[in-house]
């Protein structure tokens, strides 16, 4: 199971339980004829939960002027109660779950950031990470701007508020800003001009889609929310594309050019829900596909196949197919855990698996199991849940991995580690095999996970598998920001 590396004091519980690694955030905006755009944000926030659970905040348009509520927590937490009420009936509204790879995790890294310029009042939905915002940064200290947070998403707004002093309209100054920024971002900006601007990356990084319904457009991460906050799926944001919903009408325009050639393939592995469609490729099948191609790149004889919850699941079920042999649940998950238990002794974290995944006996015992996760980054979570299984008395663990093993960082919005601290790049398969307790292991080949996601209208990065990145990084590291 992927392990979760920052050591983030808001979810370092959870961390201690899950082992997951975490992906930068998910972003969410909408225009309605009623005054119900708030609402609809909520629930748009709530579908993808699974992005980000550091923190949540919406930005409202209300009288030319732009409310935000945020803070840290779950987007439940931070709108609990009568909170949400407090935000103006609004027809524009933006929205944002927080995953921190890059700031601390609190309160002035949380967004939506809202920055105020001569003209007006924007308000910024991050997701991806800048490559060169520490330049940027520099370069806006420089004229006479104020930062309060730590984070890359503040230099963009802040560099979209300064070009927009200079530009006839909203849209040119984030077209101005989106040409000076390298790196991964998707955007969606509330303008107080009655405007919502979504932006994607010329390479694809992180997902971006719009939807409609009778009642208004909507613009998300994932097609997920759009169907949580009632939106059919209308298309994908092409890489480079500027999309302006004014007034209830959509426009687009291609601002930057079109390289196509960067979307993190781990969102079809873990990050993204299965029930949604990426540049063209639903999740669910991309999974499932990919645990076909395991059981043909690795077969082995066993008397089941299990997945581990959540994002093991669909691949185990592919395997199954594959190999023919019967697909099982082997653990009941405790979906009620939340994030308040504390373990503050080793012996106790090693034991917290138990509380979140629990084998069940009834289809393991005595069988020769094929175990199916999603990935491996420091083995020890993956220990942990076979220990667990051989105290269950399974006869065999034979662990199928749906992604490579990981030997590189990303510097585009994923949190992986420095190279020196993954397992891949410390010991052999066969000795990873004996670390975790395993009969035997197989990962997925590069190759066979892009097979898995064949039909993508974007090329895809492996470079956390590869160390082939999309674009030149330089001397960049994503620790940058990492202070608070």
């Amino acid at each position: 199971m992927v392990e979760k590396w920052m050591n983030r004091a808001a979810t370092a519980s959870e961390s201690a339980i899950s082992g997951k690694l975490g992906e930068e955030c998910g972003v969410f905006g909408v225009s309605m004829a009623a005054k119900e755009a708030a609402g609809l944000t909520y629930n748009g926030l709530l579908a993808l939960q699974h992005r980000g659970q550091e923190g949540a905040g919406i930005a409202v348009l209300y009288n030319n002027s732009i409310r935000c509520i945020k803070d840290v927590g779950l987007t439940s937490e931070v709108f609990s109660g009568e909170r949400l009420s407090q935000l103006p009936p609004a027809n524009l509204a933006i929205g944002h779950v927080r995953y921190s790879t890059t700031g601390g995790n609190c309160l002035e890294n949380t967004q939506p950031i809202v920055k105020e310029y001569l003209k007006g009042r924007i308000a910024v939905a991050h997701n991806g990470n800048i490559v060169n915002g520490a330049e940027i940064k520099e370069r806006l200290e420089s004229r006479g701007c104020d930062f309060t947070a730590t984070n890359d998403s503040e230099v963009i707004a802040t560099l979209i508020a300064y070009e927009a002093l200079r530009s006839e309209n909203i849209e040119e100054a984030v077209v101005k800003a989106a040409r000076r920024l390298r790196g991964a971002f998707s955007l969606v900006i509330l303008s107080n001009q009655n405007k919502i601007i979504a932006l994607r990356d010329g390479w694809g990084f992180r997902p971006l889609c719009l939807g409609r319904s009778a009642h208004g457009l909507a613009v998300a991460s994932e097609s997920c929310a759009l169907d949580s906050a009632g939106f059919d799926f209308l298309r994908d944001v092409v890489p480079g594309e500027m999309v302006v919903i004014d007034g209830g009408q959509l426009s687009s325009s291609m601002v930057l050019k079109e390289k196509k050639q960067g979307l993190c393939i781990f969102e079809y592995v873990y990050f993204a829900r299965p029930d949604s469609i990426i540049d063209g490729v639903s999740v669910y099948q991309a999974r499932f596909q990919a645990g076909k191609v395991l059981a043909r790149e690795y077969p082995v004889e066993a008397d089941v196949v299990c997945g581990v919850p959540d994002s093991g699941l669909e691949a185990a079920l592919g395997y199954a197919a594959a190999s023919g042999i019967p697909c099982v649940s082997g653990f009941v998950k405790n979906r009620y855990i939340g994030r308040s238990f504390i373990f503050p002794s080793q012996t106790q974290r090693e034991a917290a698996v138990r509380l979140k995944l629990n084998p069940l006996k009834a289809n393991i015992k005595g069988k020769r199991v094929v175990l199916v996760d999603d990935s491996i980054v420091r083995g020890t979570t993956s220990a942990r849940i076979i220990k667990s299984l051989r105290q269950a008395g399974v006869a065999e663990v034979h662990m199928r991995v749906s992604s490579p093993p990981f030997r590189h960082t990303c510097h585009f919005g994923t949190d992986i580690d420095d190279e020196a601290n993954l397992i891949a790049n410390q010991i052999t398969v066969q000795e990873l095999t004996k670390r975790i307790g395993a009969d035997s292991l197989g990962f997925i080949s590069v190759e066979g996970l892009k097979e898995a996601c064949s039909g993508c209208q974007v090329d895809f990065c492996t470079g956390c598998f590869t160390g082939a990145y999309p674009m030149e990084v330089g001397n960049h590291t994503k620790d940058q920001f990492e202070t608070c």
